[in-house]
C-alpha cells in the first residue's frame, strides 16, 4: 500500500493540526504509506470550503454522511466535539472505513465499549489521538522503564495545567458544555495524562477524587460549536450555566503496586500547557515538563555519589525516537511534529496491517478511568476500575 486516502470531520483546532501533520508526514517520512487529504467535512459551509483551500484538501463537504459513503476514501478522520464521535466512527467501522479520533473517544464509557466493537467487529484499524505519547521525550521515558532503569515504579505525580478560562467573562464554549465535551478539565486534561500514567507505569486499580467548578455562569455565545461571535467581556450578553468540571483531582492506585496523584485545571493562572509528570522508582527518577518538550530529566542511584543528581537530556537528537526524521543536533522540535508521529503510527499500521497504538481498547481504559473518578467524587468513596466492568 503507496498511498492512504484520508477524510476528515472537523476543522479548527485539531482539524488544523491533523491536516499539518497529513501534509508534513510524506515530506520527512518517506518510508511511510502517503495519506492523501481526499475530503474534509465541517457543519459551516463556507468555514469548511475556506478550511479545504487553507489546509490543502482536495474538496469538502457539510455532511459527515457523504463523507463515509464515498468509496475514494479509506480512513476516517474525528476531531469533531466529543458529543459526535461515536456517531461517525460506528457508521465509519461499518462503512469498511479505517478510523483517526481524537480523545476522550466518547461521552461515556458505554458510547466508547460501542466503538471499540464496532471497529473490531468490521476488522478495520482504530487508533485515538493521544499525541502526547509521540513526543521523543516521552518515549525515552518508556524505554528508560522498560529496560529496568529506574527500578520498580513507586510513584507518578501528573498535573496538565492551563489557565484560559481564568477570566469569568470568557464564553461558554462548548468545552464547558456536558452535553456536548462530557466533562471539562477531567476528560479534556486528566485523559491525557492518564494514558500517559498507563502507557508508562501500568493499568490503573481504584481511584478517589474531587471536582470544582469556579465560575458557574458564563456569557453566551452566537455559535457553531467554537466560533466566538461574542466579544468576550461583554457584559450584556446572556448568562448560561457551566455544566462540566474546572478542576479535577484525584489519587490512584496501579495493579503493579505504585501509587499516583492527578490534577487537571484550567484554572492554574500562568500556566499554558503544563503537561508534566514525575516517575520514581527504586533505582532512580524521571520527570518532564511539556512546556519544554525535547528535554527529559533524569536521576539514577547507582551513579557515582559526587556526580549524583538529576540531568537534562535533550531527546531529539542521537538514538531517540524519530530523531532521524527531523533537524541536525540541538534542533527542537513542536506541538505539530506529534500529530505527524501519530500520522506515522496509522500509516505504518496500514503498511504492516496491524493495529496501531495507542487503539480504541486504550480509550475504553481511559474512559474507564475517567467515568471511575465521576462515581467517586458522587459517591465520596474509593472506586475500583473494575465496578466498571
Amino acid at each position: 500500500m503507496n498511498t492512504v486516502r484520508v477524510g476528515m470531520a472537523g476543522y479548527k483546532f485539531m482539524g488544523k493540526a491533523h491536516s499539518q501533520a497529513y501534509a508534513l508526514t510524506p515530506m520527512f517520512f518517506p518510508g511511510v504509506p502517503k495519506p492523501v487529504m481526499k475530503a474534509i467535512c465541517g457543519r459551516d459551509e463556507a468555514a469548511v470550503k475556506q478550511a479545504a483551500e487553507q489546509f490543502g484538501w482536495e474538496s469538502w463537504t457539510a455532511d459527515w454522511r457523504q463523507l463515509v459513503a464515498r468509496d475514494d476514501i479509506d480512513m476516517i478522520d474525528i476531531n469533531t466535539p466529543s458529543d459526535s464521535h461515536k456517531d461517525i466512527a460506528v457508521a465509519a467501522a461499518k462503512a469498511g472505513k479505517h478510523v483517526f479520533c481524537e480523545k476522550p473517544l466518547a461521552l461515556t464509557l458505554s458510547d466508547a465499549r460501542e466503538m471499540l466493537n464496532a471497529a473490531e467487529s468490521a476488522g478495520v484499524k482504530h487508533m485515538i489521538g493521544f499525541n502526547y505519547r509521540f513526543v521523543p521525550a516521552v518515549r525515552l521515558a518508556k524505554k528508560l522503564i522498560s529496560e529496568g532503569r529506574i527500578g520498580e515504579i513507586r510513584h507518578i505525580r501528573a498535573v496538565f495545567l492551563q489557565d484560559w478560562i481564568v477570566d469569568p467573562q470568557f464564553p461558554l464554549v462548548w468545552r464547558l458544555q456536558k452535553d456536548i465535551a462530557g466533562s471539562g478539565a477531567n476528560g479534556d486534561l486528566n485523559a491525557h495524562i492518564i494514558d500517559l500514567a498507563r502507557y508508562l507505569v501500568g493499568e490503573f486499580s481504584e481511584v478517589i477524587g474531587m471536582s470544582e467548578t469556579f465560575i458557574k455562569e458564563r456569557p453566551i455565545i452566537v455559535s457553531d460549536r467554537g466560533g466566538l461571535r461574542n466579544v468576550q467581556g461583554d457584559s450584556s450578553a446572556p448568562m448560561g450555566q457551566v455544566t462540566v468540571d474546572d478542576s479535577t483531582i484525584f489519587l490512584a492506585r496501579f495493579l503493579g503496586g505504585a501509587i499516583g496523584t492527578f490534577e487537571a485545571t484550567r484554572f492554574a493562572t500562568g500556566r499554558n500547557c503544563a503537561n508534566s509528570f514525575e516517575i520514581n522508582g527504586s533505582k532512580g527518577s524521571l520527570r518532564f515538563d511539556f512546556e519544554r518538550m525535547n528535554e527529559l530529566d533524569v536521576y539514577f542511584r547507582e551513579d557515582a555519589e559526587d556526580v549524583r543528581g538529576f540531568r537534562t537530556v535533550h531527546a531529539t537528537q542521537g538514538p531517540h525516537a524519530y530523531a532521524d526524521a527531523w533537524w541536525p543536533a540541538g534542533h527542537s522540535i513542536g506541538f505539530a511534529e506529534t500529530f505527524v508521529h501519530e500520522v506515522v503510527e496509522f500509516m505504518e499500521s496500514m503498511r504492516d496491517n496491524r493495529i496501531p497504538s495507542p487503539s480504541f481498547l486504550d480509550g475504553v481504559k481511559c474512559q474507564e478511568v475517567l467515568e471511575a473518578v465521576d462515581l467517586s467524587i458522587e459517591s465520596r468513596r474509593w472506586v475500583k476500575i473494575d465496578e466498571l466492568s
